[in-house]
């Protein structure tokens, strides 16, 4: 290799980072080097290393740089009727929001032209990596992937299946044609992509037929891939699976018999509001993501989930904005959402479990949902190098803060628009 075309590959940025490498603390250095070669971090350093000094610097000045933030749930049709319909309860959004919109990604104008304003969004956010369910229809869906590919960001994106307990015009005709337009899409877009990838998107147990559950499974073997979906998010949610599944003893058993609960493949789930006792060892043991949203959690009266007892089990657990049960495409607006919730779980239900801290909701929104990803979501030595630089000038005090009161101010008070850069996979991409 050409020394111009190694230096290409290596850039050092410099300015306030921080970043986490537990849940319980987070790691601040002031005017420090952060070294990216060949979309992998090399390390942060306080002083520029000798071999290092050949190579492009950008300096931030007075920013924060920190990790891109991981979007564990969102659901990219429904952003074009975000704040609608929140004083309704899961089941009944469904019915009345949910549904109708997805149904008209079988026209591919509309498609086209919602798709656009959500990755435009999604792009000018913080968000460098996100797991997202698209619609039903295998040429939506492909467009949806097309244009992400484009923003430069890393995302899994699911062709959703469902062929029961959907409106008509939703509703696939059979598990079979279902399972059809699962394989005639993971074929067209194989090996399509750099940046994006396929994620079996059941949408929940009440939208799949069993025969269906059983015919995803063959094809998540057969194409080794990972899964995406729902679990215990809203008490008739719950009791609607038992009454489907009266042969599974707890709604994680329901994907487990049909083996779409992690385990020896990775497997994300989104709310996990009100677990049994069984369901959370199940999680703790197939090593299942909780995608924990405590926008659409509140927004639907879903309730708030128990995000303590599964940091305490080992439970790996990151953030999603579930768009459009929740209300904002902000993960740091999402962190605060957490700490609240946790907050009031605390004081309303169970005083035992104390609310969630600055540190740990950071954690959550970078290293625990990149974890989903590999070794994403911090600035150590050979994690993958995605990185956002905050312009907080307007959140300062006449006081000097430290960087991590500097931080919290970020989670707390500022929105996507204080962004002033962005790198996903070691590419600055705005």
């Amino acid at each position: 290799m050409r020394k111009e075309e190694k230096k290409a590959d290596t850039f050092i940025l410099k300015g306030n980072i921080c970043y986490s490498k537990t849940e319980k603390e987070v790691t601040t250095i002031p005017h420090a080097y952060l070294l990216c070669r060949d979309g992998i971090c090399q390390g942060v350093f306080e002083s520029l290393p000798d071999d290092y000094k050949e190579y492009p610097l950008t300096d931030y000045g007075d920013a924060l740089i920190l990790p891109g933030l991981v979007d564990l749930h969102l659901h990219a049709p429904q952003y074009a009727f975000t704040g609608l319909g929140m004083d309704m309860e899961l089941l009944e959004w469904l019915d009345t929001r949910t549904f109708p919109e997805e149904g008209r990604y079988g026209d591919m104008e509309y498609a086209k032209k919602a798709y656009r304003i959500f990755t435009e969004d999604l792009k000018k956010s913080a968000t460098t990596r996100a797991c997202v369910f698209a619609t039903r229809h295998v040429p939506a869906t492909i467009l949806l992937m097309d244009m992400l590919e484009e923003t430069g960001l890393q995302a899994m994106v699911g062709k959703v299946n469902m062929d029961r307990n959907a409106p008509d015009y939703l509703c696939e005709d059979s598990p079979e044609k279902s399972a059809e337009d699962t394989l005639q899409w993971l074929r067209e877009v194989k090996g399509k992509y750099r940046n994006i990838k396929p994620i079996l998107t059941p949408r929940f147990i009440p939208s799949c037929s069993d025969r269906l559950m059983e015919m995803l499974c063959e094809i998540r073997r057969e194409y080794d891939l990972p899964v995406q979906s729902h679990l215990s998010e809203n008490k008739g949610e719950i009791t609607w699976v038992k009454e489907l599944c009266p042969w599974s003893a707890f709604y994680g058993d329901a994907y487990e018999r049909f083996g779409m609960f992690g385990g020896d493949y990775p497997a994300v789930m989104a709310h996990c509001v009100h677990p049994t006792e069984e369901e959370i060892a199940l999680m703790k043991k197939n090593r299942v993501f909780a995608a924990h949203c405590p926008h659409s959690n509140t927004d639907l009266s879903s309730g708030a989930a128990p995000i303590r007892r599964y940091l305490e089990e080992g439970i790996h657990v990151g953030l999603g904005s579930d768009i459009a049960g929740g209300h904002v495409l902000s993960l740091f607006q999402v962190m605060v959402g957490a700490v609240q919730a946790s907050k009031l779980r605390w004081r309303l239900l169970d005083e035992t479990q104390k609310p969630l801290t600055v540190e740990e909701v950071f954690y959550m929104g970078t290293k625990g949902g990149g974890a989903f990803f590999g070794q994403v979501g911090s600035f150590e030595k050979g994690y993958e190098f995605d990185a956002v630089i905050v312009d907080d000038a307007r959140l300062q005090t006449p006081r000097k803060l430290t960087l991590k009161e500097r931080l919290e101010r970020v989670v707390y008070l500022s929105d996507d628009r204080d962004i002033a850069g962005k790198y996903a996979a070691g590419r600055r991409i705005i």
